[in-house]
């Protein structure tokens, strides 16, 4: 299927929001978005005509993801007003990857580019499975 694919990275001060290009290849950055964040998540799906939103959900290393951040995801998603279909993804070191990778490039790390970064990485990997 081709499409625009939004993703979200949910966190309690910021959330992280990147985008697909509409054939599903490549992951943006779009921007950072003061928590929680849903109507300007719902005003970038309508602006980049997303037909899909992907969310991250904290996974443990072992697989489960019962923690309290998992559970804000999950009421994050049941927040969010919108008749696009909505995926939790699990997001295991996203965080981890996109600093380190802001770094390798020779960018200071900041809070709001990271939490892009993450929904990047984010994204690309969901691209990268489908």
């Amino acid at each position: 299927m081709k499409g625009v694919v939004v993703a979200v990275d949910v966190g309690t001060v910021r959330v992280g929001v990147a985008a697909s290009d509409p054939h599903r290849i490549l992951a943006s950055p779009v921007e950072t978005v003061p928590a929680p964040g849903h109507a300007r998540v719902l005003e970038i799906c309508a602006e980049r005509d997303a037909v899909l939103v992907v969310v991250g959900l904290p996974t443990s290393l072992a697989g489960t993801s019962t923690s309290a951040s998992a559970n804000m995801a999950r009421a994050w998603v049941a927040q969010l007003d919108t008749d696009l279909p909505v995926e939790l993804v699990d997001e295991r070191l996203t965080t981890v990857s996109a600093t380190a990778a802001l770094r390798a490039s020779g960018r200071k790390a900041d809070r709001r580019l990271i939490d892009q970064a993450a929904a990047v990485a984010l994204l690309q990997g969901f691209l990268d499975r489908h």
